[in-house]
């Protein structure tokens, strides 16, 4: 089914339809891939203002959308149990139970979320149109920051929250709704193209 159109029909996965035939094999490749695209994607940080981005949250969302809802939730929950190890995969320095802990726990758990949410609308077809890869990516980006905030909230307080949690992250969520939206087109049209050839 290429398009689902309603929300029992489940279109194809971008995965899917890059590697149709693949089976387990494939999915722990392309989990284990997935898991250190977040790390690294964790680590390089981009010149931003108000504050340096990373492409993290984006990666998380373009998961969900590449691979589906299962495949994506299963590969977020393999970066975790990479971090809960101890490997260094996070923004930090830190890693294991504690950190896990702290004040980006909300955040992490709203990377299963996004990763989940997103890779369902996108088994929907949501990832093929312009306007709805944006929803998506947007509704994404939503899930993480709402746990994220609310854990700092439990912290902090609300107002601190928001003000550290939220506020100087907001244009950067924008740019990279924008560009993850873009990269899905750009990777189903290549993909399109292909298929016919």
């Amino acid at each position: 089914m290429a398009y689902g159109t309603t929300l029992s029909q489940r279109a194809t996965s971008l995965l899917d339809t890059v590697a149709p035939k693949g089976g387990l094999v494939t999915a722990a490749a392309a989990a284990v891939l997935g898991s250190a695209l977040l790390a690294v994607s964790a680590k390089v940080q981009v010149p931003f203002w108000p504050v340096p981005m990373t492409m993290q949250s984006m990666v998380v969302i373009l998961l969900g959308m590449a691979y589906g809802s299962r495949l994506a939730t299963a590969t977020v929950l393999l970066y975790l149990l990479e971090g809960l190890a101890g490997l260094p995969v996070f923004a930090g320095a830190g890693a294991g139970p504690a950190y896990m802990a702290g004040p980006t726990a909300g955040y992490l758990l709203g990377f299963v979320l996004a990763a989940g949410v997103t890779g369902w609308l996108a088994e929907r077809g949501w990832d093929r149109s312009p306007a709805k890869a944006v929803a998506a990516l947007a509704l994404g980006h939503a899930l993480l920051f709402v746990p994220g905030v609310a854990w700092l909230a439990v912290l902090f307080g609300a107002e601190k929250a928001i003000a550290v949690g939220l506020t100087p992250f907001l244009a950067a969520t924008v740019l990279k709704t924008a560009l993850g939206a873009a990269i899905m087109q750009a990777a189903w049209t290549v993909v399109t193209r292909r298929s016919r050839v």
